[in-house]
């Protein structure tokens, strides 16, 4: 791997307040590379949401930069994206897991995976059914598919979000606190899967508290205060990178 997937270069986040201008990131430069899976941890206010926020576009950059796509002549330049093209390009290439799930409740499980199909046309309406059922297979729930999500359990919602957010292929995953209420068994076995998809070539980029999960990640980036913490620096000032062969 010779370019990082996703490359931050010197984003600031501010936010209006009644005392004045908050600072949520302070020039963060930051490499991030395919087949990484990354925690993105510190307390909170820290900003770690914030990033996250800001890489799927989801938010957008007070100043700075922020590129994604293996080849640097095809990288997406998301802080020039219009909201409308941020739509299209995050349903196509970041799924995103959120802590409390959000599956929509008046739609079946198969239904909840198959609505990032139908909202970017990624697939032919005829494979987009297959294909739910085919990741809700891989992720052990496919006897769920047809039940409303108040039906299922916390570990097996989760994995319903999961497959939601497989379902355009994405070659990046965003997940906010994704065991943070799920018993313990529960969370081993979705870390476990995360490790999978990046050992299949996904990036994963994951927002914890938890720390008895260490041994699963390439890398652990601190922030305190909207700032990588140095022991995440080269002493160049960049964020070290994992070298893949």
């Amino acid at each position: 791997m010779t370019n990082p997937l996703i490359v931050l270069k010197d984003v600031c986040k501010t936010y209006p307040t009644a005392s004045g201008v908050f600072t949520a990131l302070d020039h963060i430069n930051l490499e991030l590379w395919t087949a990484e899976f990354v925690a993105i941890v510190g307390k909170s206010g820290s900003g770690k949401s914030t990033l996250m926020s800001v890489i799927t576009g989801i938010d957008q950059v007070s100043s700075g930069e922020i590129f994604i796509g293996e080849t640097v002549g095809e990288k997406v330049q998301v802080h020039r994206l219009t909201q409308s093209e941020l739509s299209i390009w995050r349903g196509k290439n970041i799924g995103i897991i959120f802590q409390f799930f959000q599956l929509l409740p008046t739609l079946t499980i198969i239904e909840n995976v198959m609505l990032p199909m139908d909202f970017c046309n990624a697939f032919p309406t005829r494979e987009r059914h297959p294909r739910a059922l085919a990741l809700l297979t891989k992720l052990g729930i496919a006897e769920q598919a047809d039940k409303l999500p108040s039906a299922l359990s916390g570990g097996q919602q989760q994995r319903a979000a999961i497959a939601r957010a497989l379902a355009n292929n994405p070659p990046i995953l965003v997940a906010d606190e994704p065991t943070g209420n799920l018993d313990s068994e529960t969370a081993d076995s979705i870390m476990q899967l995360f490790a999978q998809l990046v050992s299949e070539g996904k990036t994963v980029l994951m927002v914890t508290h938890e720390r008895d999960y260490s041994h699963y990640f390439n890398r652990t980036i601190r922030l305190a205060d909207g700032i990588i913490e140095p022991a995440n620096l080269h002493p160049e000032g960049t964020v070290r990178s994992v070298q893949h062969a």
